[in-house]
Parts: structure tokens; sequence; C-alpha cells
């Protein structure tokens, strides 16, 4: 055996994190299998029955004259009554643990803490290593790790090109474990066991358990891969994972699935770029087959190899709607691209009129919401939608200006908080003007008047003027107005930040 240095110095030992890789013991690193044999103390992890994996791994390695260190869990999944609860039990048994270690360690022994995986990764080893690494000389040996072996056991690509994977413990709540699924290219989900029911519903309800994969106890013996909607809840131990892997490459359907097979999801993208989408838009664009809108708004999605997209002008609406439509009834899987909220001036409703003739009532329609402008706006410059507002669009392309200047009528005379959208563009500049005048006659000259243009986007601009000092030609197509009512408040805090808000609480008469 080679003495370690610090044992020859007398000075205090080494603390090794050893990763062991899966599970097959050809699979640990030759740095892994040295430091093992170099090493004083062995010590590794395992419930109270005393059987570790780790050491059932490293097996071969452990010598006669190894001192051997098993860190036993008190509690694993059953309840204590420790006073600190689970939490309390385990950071005792840590703090324990760990003091075990550093005996060792001060008397100059080399110490090799053995971890399945890799030491780093969900791995017990870390809990130490936080505890000692700030006193000794430490090195983590890294290794292969559950996630890279059921991959490839599976032999299919993880990830891809500019895919994005997200691994993720099965013990999160149950809705958060769908909101990620539903938001991420490709997925790991692990601590399976007891967590696999909800596991499995979370898969279901983000629409990914046909692509979802099931590895058991990757590289050991005992090893088991299938479909995860196939698999029998009462049969998964902890150690297994469920797998969603690269989408590209994947079967998608062919152009003429046939009739029943698809379908239309109207997605709002929000005001800009991908920080304003949800999870489960995000979910959507990934999960299309075609995507369809408005070119601009095209461009703020990424592109997908495998993934057909079908751009055009902002003013064919039912024609878009149309095209979208007779797709899905191909059986493909189409995306119809909003801006802001689908349903807000946009979209939803184009495809939704067009989906409700009767060549097109057999064709599934959702909508998934987005963040729309006036929220956007309002969160910047404060929180001016704080009671109860109205939403306006002052275009006169769809409706009559007589019918706008009605609608303003009654909003202003009801004293409500207004957001504008639509306000002006380079054919259609004199709206801005007169709705201006318009609330004159029912709204102060101080009444504050949020500009909220390209918010989130590289040409942002949020400010507030005086109502009375509302210049049409500084508002275009991408700006949107909030005008205050007459409880809206205009401050300057004393960070020089200046808000607007309206009052939850409006005075009684």
């Amino acid at each position: 055996m080679t003495v370690p240095e610090q044992q020859q110095t007398g000075g205090t030992g080494r603390l090794y994190g050893v990763g062991l890789g899966p599970g097959d013991p050809a699979l640990m690193t030759v740095r892994a299998v040295q430091i093992i044999g170099e090493a004083d103390v062995v010590a590794y992890h395992s419930a109270r029955h005393g059987r570790s994996i780790a050491r059932s791994i490293a097996q071969q390695y452990i010598r006669a004259d190894h001192i051997e260190e098993p860190l036993v869990y008190p509690v694993t999944t059953e309840t204590t009554d420790h006073p600190g609860g689970y939490r309390g039990a385990l950071d005792e048994f840590y703090a324990e643990a760990a003091a075990r270690l550093a005996v060792h360690l001060d008397a100059g022994r080399t110490v090799a803490v053995l971890a399945e995986g890799d030491p780093l990764f969900y791995g017990s080893y870390q809990h130490m290593h936080k505890r000692l690494a700030d006193r000794y000389d430490t090195e983590v040996i890294p290794g292969v790790t559950s996630v890279s072996a059921a991959a490839a056991r599976l032999g299919t690509p993880l990830v891809e090109a500019e895919e994005v994977l997200t691994i993720l413990p099965g013990t999160l709540p149950e809705e958060e474990l769908t909101a990620r699924l539903a938001a991420t290219d490709s997925a790991v989900v692990m601590k399976l066991g007891r967590t696999f029911p909800a596991v499995r519903r979370a898969f279901e309800a983000s629409g990914r358990l046909p692509e979802a994969r099931y590895v058991e106890r990757a590289t050991m013996a005992g090893e088991r891969t299938s479909e995860l909607a196939d698999t029998d809840p009462d049969s998964v131990p902890y150690f297994a994972v469920a797998v969603l892997p690269s989408r590209i490459d994947a079967p998608r359907p062919s152009p003429d699935a046939g009739p029943g097979t698809g379908e239309v999801v109207v997605v709002g993208t929000g005001p800009a770029g991908p920080l304003w989408l949800t999870p489960e838009t995000r979910g959507a664009l990934a999960a299309a087959d075609d995507l369809v809108g408005y070119t601009t708004y095209l461009d703020r999605v990424p592109v997908r190899p495998g993934q057909q997209r079908h751009g055009s002008d902002n003013k064919v609406e039912s024609e878009r709607a149309e095209f979208a439509l007779d797709l899905a009834r191909r059986g493909r899987r189409v995306a119809v691209v909003s801006g802001g909220d689908p349903g807000v001036f946009a979209m939803a409703t184009a495809v939704l009129e067009v989906a409700s003739q009767d060549a097109y009532t057999d064709i599934a329609v959702r909508v998934l919401p987005g963040v729309t402008a006036a929220n956007a706006a309002a969160a910047r410059a404060g929180a001016p939608l704080g009671h109860d507002y109205a939403t306006l669009s002052l275009s006169d392309r769809l409706k009559p200006w007589e019918v706008i200047a009605g609608r303003l009528r009654a909003a202003a005379t009801a004293d409500l908080v207004l957001a504008l959208y639509n306000p002006g563009s380079r054919s259609r500049t004199w709206q801005v003007g007169k709705a201006r005048d318009l609330l004159l006659e029912h709204r102060s000259p101080d009444t504050p008047v949020v500009l909220g243009r390209d918010v989130g986007g590289p040409a942002e601009s949020v400010r507030t003027v005086r109502l009375a000092d509302l210049d049409p030609d500084e508002v275009d197509m991408r700006t949107i107005l909030i005008v205050g009512s007459s409880q809206t408040r205009w401050e300057r805090r004393g960070d020089g930040q200046q808000i607007v808000w309206t009052p939850r609480r409006y005075p009684e008469e």
C-alpha cells in the first residue's frame, strides 16, 4: 500500500469523495480505483439494513486491512420521533458522521467516501463535503451519473443541438413537475419509488407521457427498461429514472396522418422574448409539428429541427386560422403563434371563429394564455391596474370610431382606469388626439398616462406623462397607453423611482 503523503508528514489526512458510477464496477474510473486503493479508511452510506450499494460496487477494491466506516442512516422514508422531525434527524446524523470521519482525518488517515454515480449529483457524500471540505484537503472524483447511464441503456440521444435538459427530483410537488416537464425539451426525473404515481400523472398532465421511457437499475443486475406508460407503479424501486429523450428525429406524424389526430393550439408569447413565455406555452411550441403566425411573432420562437414554420402578414388573420385548421385536419399538431395574450385583440378569436364553421367543428382547438401588453406595461410602471379597469382598442379597422368614442365616454364616466391598445400607426395618427380630448372632458389634466413601448424588448421605454401633455406623435402601434382614474396616484419615491398605482379601496361617497 502506498502511504498517503499527509500521513508520512504527520499532518492531517485527505478527504476524497469517490464517484463509483451507476452500478457496474467496470464503469468506475481509473482514478476512483486508484484512490480507493490508496485510502486508509473507506466510508459508505447505507440504510439500517446495513447493505450498501456503494460498497457492493467497489467491493473488489476493498482490502482486508481497510478501516471501514459504515454511515447508517437513522431513517430513510419512515417517520421519526426526533424533536426536529425528519430533517432534524438527518442533520444530526450528518453532523455525527462528519465528526467520525474527522477523527480519522485528524489522525492523518486518508478517507475515501464512496458515492454511487457522481458525489456531488444528488449524492450523500455532499453532506460530508459541506461539513469537512473547509477544514481538510479535499478532492472529488467525478463519476458516471445514472442520467448518462440511463440514456446509454435506452440507446437514444438525450439532448441534441440547442435542446435543454432538465433534471428533476420526483419528490417535487406534482404541479411543479408538470410545469417543468411541459416547458423543457428533454428531462430525467430521479428518485422514483413511492413518488412514481405522482410523477406519471405529471407526465400525463404535461402531455409528455407518450414520449417518456423508464429505466430501472441502469447497468446493474436486474436492469429493466420500458415505456413509462406501461410500467407497473408497484414494481418501481428508488433506483429508477423516467426519461424524456431528445425530440430531434423523434417520430412525428406524417404530413397526412389522418383525421382525429391533429389539433390547433393558439399560444401567447407575451409582449417580447422568451422570458415572458409560460411553461405551458413553451411545451406547446416545442411539441408542434407546424408553427403558424405573423412573421414578427414567429421570429421569437427558437428554430427546431423537424418543425415547419408558416409566416404571413399581420392582416390575414382569417386566412391564417383556416390554414392552421387545414393542417390539423391532416393530422398535424399546429401552434398558432400570437403576441401578448391570444385572447386579447389577437389570434384566438380569429381561430375560433373559423373553427366554428361546419368544416372544422371536429378539429381540437386549445387556447393558452400569455402575458398581455397591459399587464406588462403596468408592472413596469407600478400598479396602475390595481382597481377596476377597462381595455379598449383604438383601432377603427374592425369597428367604427363612433363605437370607440362611445365606449371611451362610458368608461371615463364610470371612472375606470383605461388600457388602450392599438393607439396609432403610420396610417392612423388622429385617434390618440381624439381620445385625449374626449377623456379630458371627464378627467383632470394631471391624470397620469403610462406610455409603454416595446415592453420586454430591446427598445423598451416606459414613462408617465400628464393627460394634458399626451403627444400623439410619440405614440405608435408598439405602444400601449394606460390612463389613470381619479384615484390613480403618481409619485416619485425616495430612491428616485417613479411609480404609478391605483388604490384597491375606492372612497365612499
